[in-house]
């Protein structure tokens, strides 16, 4: 198993090898900012042709469909579906919004499907790079092109759900405030930070010698445990588990306390660690769930790490959890790089 190095985090020769990948995690602000203002013109032409019409249903088709469902499932005034399956719901017709996040354009299972909405005669909404496979399916006399170049997935639903605000189906989503949070974590996580006041590397260190369990209360935070433990096994080769509480705590209920003797650089026998990502959810249930884990953490001796987020929107707070997880991942990679 590879032994993490922690001193490879202040190593200027360590960390320009991760060079590329850091510069694109610093650069998600910039990302956002750019496709909602090359897509603003194209959202005020789309809101001013829906005349405040509502949709039947709004139906979230692709494999991003579900990142739509965190955010709108609790607010659309109208019946939500996500639909990441190829195709669509059978029922789906002519009285339906459809609406696609595609950020590379180029999947074939999105362009099917919006082939199908726009043949069924759907209202067609897809956010994408003009020009893509799926821009080319999606053509259509009650279909909308929302352009976008970059293929960021957070920055592509963020043009979205702009527009889904502006025509009353989802709650207010401010591109600048969603951005400024990323360049926050992007300024705290920067390789240029040594360890001291890093949170980024400081998470990484605790992870290194631990199996992740990632937690998140709210639908949102939930959606970014998923993607931060596979951000955590892609970056480690190790286990690392997202899920709800009750999956969770039969995995801390079964951690036996650390015994004094126990051989603290034998790696063979990584404890789990409870990662809990705090989106300021304050619903009882939330709170409930939150005590439970963090109880049986400190009966099993399972230690406990806090990401927060305090920004405005559920979005920013989204993108804030998921981003400072993401440099905390690509830091546990370059201290394990050294092997």
């Amino acid at each position: 198993m590879a032994e993490f190095d922690e001193a490879r985090l202040d190593d200027p020769a360590a960390l320009a090898a991760a060079d590329e990948r850091l510069r694109e995690l610093a650069e998600s602000g910039a990302r956002v900012r750019r496709e909602a203002g090359e897509a603003g013109e194209a959202i005020l032409r789309a809101v001013a042709e829906r005349g405040g019409e509502r949709p039947r249903a709004v139906i979230a088709a692709g494999p991003d469909s579900r990142l739509l469902r965190a955010v709108l499932e609790p607010w659309c005034p109208v019946p939500f579906v996500a639909w990441p399956a190829p195709g669509l719901p059978g029922w789906a017709g002519s009285l339906d919004l459809v609406v696609m996040l595609a950020p590379q354009g180029s999947d074939p299972a999105a362009a099917s499907a919006v082939a199908e909405a726009v043949r069924r005669g759907c209202q067609v909404v897809v956010a994408c790079r003009p020009g893509s496979m799926v821009a080319e399916h999606a053509e259509g006399r009650w279909s909308t092109l929302l352009p976008t170049t970059t293929g960021d997935q957070l920055a592509t639903a963020v043009v979205m759900l702009d527009f889904l605000h502006r025509v009353g189906l989802g709650p207010a989503c401010a591109a600048d405030e969603v951005a400024a949070s990323l360049d926050e974590v992007a300024v705290a996580s920067s390789p240029h930070t040594d360890l001291a006041g890093n949170p980024a590397k400081e998470l990484a260190i605790a992870l290194a010698e631990a199996l992740p369990l990632v937690w998140g209360g709210s639908t949102l935070a939930a959606r970014a445990a998923r993607r931060l433990a596979e951000q955590f096994r892609r970056s480690s080769g190790r286990s690392a588990l997202a899920g709800d509480a009750e999956h969770l705590l039969p995995v801390i209920e079964a951690t036996r306390p650390r015994n004094l003797f126990d051989d603290p650089v034998d790696g063979s026998d990584l404890r789990p660690l409870l990662l809990v990502l705090d989106d300021g959810a304050d619903d009882p249930v939330v709170r409930e769930q939150r005590g439970r884990l963090q109880t049986a953490a400190a009966r099993s001796g399972v230690r406990v790490e806090t990401l927060a987020s305090d920004a405005v929107s559920e979005v920013a707070r989204y993108a804030s959890l998921l981003l400072a997880g993401t440099y905390a991942a690509e830091y546990l990679a370059v201290g394990l790089a050294g092997e």
